[in-house]
């Protein structure tokens, strides 16, 4: 009887993300948009209160917040760290972005902005669309 080859471990072809950054308009979404989100025109669905939560707790409650909005089809949410005592802000405002890059998320999110200039505690977020396979 022939022997079947080997299997090969192929590579996974799924997309790169680039990171995501906070006030950054990102590739892949048009200047209408990116202007709506960064003026706060474009009203999140789903809002995210973290004020009172330690670090790891506040991680959690992001996590399953964004896996929730996404898979209910949600495509904006908004999600309130505070500000923190000023200039560089507090604990939370200061890890947000780095949760939004984490691999289980970073897929998930397409862009970041502050609603307004003087209110930079809350974080508006435009999820990418859900994609059924």
């Amino acid at each position: 009887a022939p022997v079947p080859p080997p299997a090969v471990a192929r590579p996974r072809t799924g997309r790169v993300h680039a990171p995501v950054h906070v006030g950054t308009a990102p590739p892949g979404i048009d200047s209408h948009r990116w202007r709506d989100l960064r003026r706060g025109r474009t009203r999140p669905e789903r809002t995210l209160d973290l004020h009172g939560r330690r670090a790891q707790d506040a991680y959690h409650a992001v996590r399953s917040f964004l896996l929730s909005a996404h898979a209910d089809g949600v495509r904006c949410v908004a999600v309130v760290t505070g500000k923190g005592p000023m200039p560089e802000g507090g604990v939370l405002r200061r890890e947000f972005p780095h949760w939004l890059n984490a691999p289980d998320l970073r897929h998930l999110v397409l862009g970041a902005a502050y609603p307004h200039v003087a209110n930079q505690g809350a974080v508006h977020l435009l999820l990418r669309r859900r994609r059924d396979i």
